[in-house]
């Protein structure tokens, strides 16, 4: 990979606030998004003063591309960072430090020249980090909710509120999905199967439940591998997919998406009172009794499951599929 000199003593400036005249460095892919180009910068930079430091700077290149029914994604979070939504963050919980950001339109592309947090990610949370995090999110969108800052106004590309909606809509119309679980080859039990037509039949009364929640910032991607756990605080990487959304959505991403089995129950409990804690410290919040969480989760997820277990040949995979349908099913009942 190539990167003009002139721009990464640019991206150097700012990271160290220093003037640069000279930098060596090294590329190296990074685990990133689906469809980003993520690497991590390392080398070291000389400045006028003579004096080396090194760095690790994580340079993402993101090009045109249409998620469905979500058009605008693809540079939603050059959007963000170009807007003062930074500001509104906590030392707790925070997104990577933007030092540089440059759009193409010749080639329908942006970079995005980020800070690199080294920290705990993915399955190496515990339940306390979760816990943590769900709490911080509660947090954050309370106080974005209450105190309704102007850049809240000013943010044109978001996600809309119905974007749930009319995903598990879309989802319920594929009749590869919808008709395996009532079928007699369906190899799910029966309890599970169930589980997935229950929240058919009762979807609409489901999302009237939904769509009396607080209407929050949500994230839309909260999930481990975008938790980043340091020092005691949270940073929160790929806001992409983020929008308008209910109370409650992006806590569904953290308990469900690709969570441990041996802990999802466990992290239900803990994460939906921490997370409900958060948000009322900062604005009220609907009983915790009556969150939708669960709900949230087989709307989300549910379908999703179902075309992983029918799309891969890995038994091991199927089992670990069904064995999270049934952890959820474990949820419903739960008093939190």
């Amino acid at each position: 990979m190539n990167i003009k000199s002139e721009t990464l003593n640019a991206v150097l400036r700012r990271r160290f606030e220093r003037e640069i005249i000279s930098a060596d460095y090294k590329t190296m892919p990074l685990h990133g998004g689906t469809v980003g180009n993520v690497n991590m910068v390392t080398g070291v930079a000389e400045t006028s003063e003579g004096e080396k430091l090194s760095f690790r700077i994580v340079l993402k290149i993101q090009k045109q591309w249409n998620r469905y029914n979500d058009p605008g994604s693809w540079r939603r979070e050059y959007d963000l960072y170009a807007s003062d939504l930074g500001e509104t963050f906590s030392d707790a919980l925070r997104w990577p430090t933007c030092y540089y950001a440059e759009m193409n339109p010749e080639e329908d592309e942006f970079h995005l020249w980020l800070e690199y947090i080294d920290g705990v990610s993915g399955l190496d949370l515990t339940g306390d980090m979760y816990e943590q995090a769900a709490l911080e999110l509660g947090r954050f969108q309370g106080k974005l909710y209450a105190k309704q800052p102007a850049v809240l106004q000013s943010l044109t590309n978001l996600s809309h509120a119905d974007l749930m909606k009319n995903t598990y809509l879309h989802y319920r119309s594929w009749p590869v999905v919808y008709d395996y679980i009532r079928s007699e080859n369906c190899e799910f039990p029966q309890h599970v199967r169930q589980m997935l037509i229950d929240i058919d039949e009762h979807a609409d009364e489901i999302f009237d439940r939904i769509e009396k929640l607080p209407l929050v910032l949500c994230h839309r991607d909260f999930w481990v591998t975008n938790l980043i756990y340091a020092e005691g605080k949270i940073a929160l990487i790929d806001w992409d997919t983020s929008g308008w959304g209910y109370l409650g959505e992006d806590l569904a991403s953290l308990i469900a998406d690709e969570a441990d089995v041996n802990y999802m129950v466990d992290y239900y409990k803990r994460c939906v009172p921490a997370y409900y804690q958060g948000f009322s410290e900062y604005a009220d919040a609907p009983p915790v009794a009556d969150h939708c969480v669960y709900e949230m989760i087989l709307l989300v997820f549910g379908y999703r499951f179902v075309e992983s277990y029918l799309h891969t040949e890995d038994d091991k995979e199927k089992i670990k599929l069904v064995q999270i349908l049934q952890k959820i099913h474990e949820m419903k009942n739960i008093t939190v």
